[in-house]
């Protein structure tokens, strides 16, 4: 189920990558060797596994004085007297970094008159020494003491046992949601001075930074070709393949476009810049000139990586390749709106560039080919596009990877918007197998939502914004949290740790 946020200005399940809650069969996914470490507050993560046993019918009771949650327990099987047998859920939460956290669910099982007591782990895991500080002196799957649990008269504790399926509906509550397009509202950062020291002198016919290949995306190099590819924002491995798909069509002498969802009233500050010479100076007028990327709240458009796909553009142009960029997003609205106005821009391009091969990065829900199934009324831009190109090639990708973290503004269980760098969970079909190459897949005609294919990207790293409130160390650039302390001069993080 996707949920569509309407909450004043903000843009509305625009970037809801990973879908599908309750139709997801979160039950067949695969037995974890390792703990789940949760980007999340503790008490949010117990707030939302509160919520999920409450929805089973069941009450539950904080233990006084720690993190732990008990239901009311219920009696299994047809049992009879003197040989009955009791459940309850024992939830065990901890907290391990500031918005880091750990969530054990446990079924405990109580037998009647019979005081033999089981400690069992099912499948245990095997310890990954990088995944996690939590992790290195610690096995995920170790025995349990369960120690200051509840009783039951006349009954005695059993067994207790790790209920992998309910922890794994936890983490697709927490890491299976849409992020946020904040759109309008308030005022950017007011401009003093804008620094981009990380920003080292190059020449203007520096070569681009295309990256490995990814695999499968021939078929798409093809003039005329629309490609729309779902952003999950503010991360570093979707500008990174973008960047190398933007390579390829330039090495095959087409004419590129790279649309990005930035609003159309920046168009003159991305020409300018595209035109430069690429210095740390025309970076800061980019900056200066653009309220986008000097916003007060950002969601992810505006991070560093978006910036190194500008760099990478400008590059390719300064080689002698015909790269245009097009800002598409409106300013200010919303709903279908906003799909329309997005749709206009891109149109009043292709008019004008009918041959040339177009990339466009946006939310997932902005580039479907095919409705959605919450509102029947709403059409994404992708349908618009694709009922008036009929003539024109619109190919719709979404997007395969592993567990990771994106920078993103999502609605917290308290109903604020959170903006920082969370987790990110792809659904069972988008899972992509470890250690595998980014590559396209296309598939043999679009499915439900319009998708025509598949760009798997690996695991997600987060790319902060490019411009924060408040200087930070070198070391913290490359951290896992967002937007600092607010200060009076903004500054820039550094585009090399995007």
């Amino acid at each position: 189920m996707r949920w569509h946020w309407t909450l004043g200005l903000l843009c509305t399940g625009c970037a809801a990558l990973s879908r599908g809650l309750d139709g997801d069969p979160v039950d067949a996914e695969p037995t974890p060797t390792v703990e789940k470490i949760l980007r999340v507050p503790l008490d949010e993560a117990l707030f939302v596994t509160r919520r999920l046993l409450e929805e089973q019918r069941l009450d539950v009771f904080e233990h006084n004085d720690t993190n732990e949650l008990f239901s009311q327990s219920w009696e299994i099987g047809v049992n009879v007297r003197g040989n009955r047998t009791f459940e309850r859920y024992m939830v065990r939460g901890e907290q391990v970094g500031p918005r880091q956290s750990v969530v054990r669910i446990f079924r405990l099982q109580y037998r009647e008159a019979e005081s033999a007591v089981e400690q069992q782990m099912p499948e245990p895991g095997s310890q990954k020494t990088n995944d996690h500080r939590y992790l290195q002196n610690r096995d995920p799957f170790e025995r349990e003491a369960f120690e200051n649990v509840p009783t039951l008269e006349g009954f005695k504790l059993r067994r207790g046992i790790r209920d992998l399926p309910q922890e794994r509906k936890l983490l697709a509550r927490l890491e299976m949601v849409p992020s946020l397009e904040l759109v309008g509202g308030k005022a950017s950062i007011p401009v003093r001075e804008v620094k981009v020291p990380a920003w080292g002198p190059e020449s203007a016919d520096a070569p681009p930074r295309c990256g490995d290949a990814v695999q499968g995306v021939e078929p798409l190099l093809v003039a005329g070709q629309t490609v729309l590819v779902a952003d999950p924002l503010g991360t570093r491995e979707l500008p990174d393949a973008a960047a190398r798909m933007l390579c390829d069509a330039a090495q095959k002498k087409l004419t590129v476009a790279l649309a990005l969802s930035v609003p159309s009233v920046d168009q003159a500050a991305l020409d300018e810049y595209l035109a430069s010479s690429g210095t740390r100076e025309d970076l800061e007028r980019l900056l200066v000139l653009s309220d986008f990327f000097r916003r007060v709240d950002q969601d992810g458009r505006s991070s560093a990586g978006a910036i190194h796909l500008l760099e990478a553009a400008r590059r390719l142009r300064a080689q002698g390749h015909a790269v245009s960029l097009v800002a598409f997003d409106s300013n200010g609205a919303s709903g279908n709106a906003r799909e329309e106005e997005m749709a206009k821009n891109l149109l009043a391009f292709r008019q004008e560039h009918a041959d040339a091969w177009m990339l466009v990065l946006a939310g997932d829900v902005h580039v479907r080919t095919a409705g959605v199934d919450w509102d029947s009324k709403f059409e994404p831009m992708g349908v618009r596009l694709t009922k008036a190109l009929p003539s024109s090639p619109v190919k719709a990708l979404e997007v395969g990877f592993t567990r990771g973290v994106h920078y993103a503004c999502r609605m917290n269980v308290w109903q604020q918007v959170d903006c920082d760098v969370h987790g990110i969970n792809p659904t069972a079909q988008a899972r992509q197998e470890p250690e595998t190459p980014r590559k396209v897949l296309l598939f043999a005609g679009p499915g439900e939502t319009g998708f025509h294919g598949r760009l798997y990207l690996g695991q997600l790293s987060a790319s902060l914004p490019v411009l924060q409130r408040a200087a930070r160390a070198p070391e913290a650039l490359g951290a896992t949290h967002g937007a600092g302390t607010t200060h009076a001069v903004p500054t820039a993080a550094k585009p090399s740790s995007f």
